[in-house]
Parts: C-alpha cells; sequence; structure tokens
C-alpha cells in the first residue's frame, strides 16, 4: 500500500513539474512575440535588382552618434533561395558610411555584431537611400 502511494506520489510529481515547464515556455515565446513593436516601412527609390525599406519604429541613436535601424531587403526574383533579407544597420550620417551589424530572414533571430567594419555604400542606390532618408529623419 505504502509504494502505490509513494508511485502515485512521484508520478504526481512530474508530471506537474513537466506541466510547468510547458506553461512557463509557453509564456515565454508568446511574451517574446508581444514585445516586438510593429513596423512602419519606409520605402527608398527601387532599383534593378528589388526595393529596400527601412523601418521608422525602429530608429535608434547609438553611443558614438551613429544611428541604429531596421531595413528589409526585397529583392526583384523571389525563389526558394531568394527570400526578404533583414538588416540592422548602423549608418554614420557625417561621413556617408553604413555597417551591417546583423544579417537575418527572421526577426526573432537577432544576433548582433557591433565590430562590423564600416563601409561606403560605393554607390548602391538601395543603401545611399536609405542612409539619405535616415539621416534627414534623425537630423
Amino acid at each position: 500500500m505504502v509504494d502505490s502511494k509513494n508511485k502515485v506520489n512521484s508520478i504526481f510529481i512530474r508530471n506537474s513539474i513537466g506541466l510547468l515547464l510547458s506553461i512557463v515556455v509557453s509564456i515565454c515565446i508568446q511574451t517574446k512575440q508581444a514585445s516586438a513593436l510593429p513596423h512602419e516601412w519606409v520605402g527608398v527609390p527601387k532599383s534593378e535588382y528589388g526595393e529596400q525599406l527601412w523601418d521608422r519604429q525602429s530608429i535608434k541613436r547609438n553611443e558614438d552618434g551613429s544611428v541604429r535601424v531596421l531595413s528589409k531587403f526585397i529583392p526583384k526574383t523571389k525563389s526558394e533561395i531568394t527570400k526578404d533579407i533583414l538588416y540592422t544597420m548602423d549608418i554614420n550620417c557625417f561621413e556617408k558610411s553604413f555597417r551591417d551589424v546583423d544579417v537575418s530572414i527572421d526577426e526573432l533571430d537577432i544576433n548582433f555584431n557591433d565590430l562590423a567594419d564600416w563601409q561606403d555604400p560605393n554607390g548602391d542606390k538601395l543603401i545611399l537611400g536609405v542612409i539619405g532618408q535616415v539621416c534627414k529623419v534623425e537630423n
């Protein structure tokens, strides 16, 4: 009788812990999704390669004076391989340079690389459009 009572208690405790862990994981996932801010995408003039948008809601001033913004490239032709690409860009408005501190296809998969090198847009109309518009809004 005592053995069967201990087994029942053991099973109850194990199931309770499993249920509690499931609830905690579920709440964490919902909280992460709910904390995402809505986007206010602004487009720059399209190019032969596609279009580039930047999110007005994501603009943030960095400690070094540069501006961080979320940007999205939408290729002109889409396939299984080419998808919309999200860039978190730092922009130096004074030097008209940029660096991609994160590149992903999923907003929940963000891995910042604050050590990325600053780059010249090298005539890229889409990047120049983002730099011009973001710097106009920020200054």
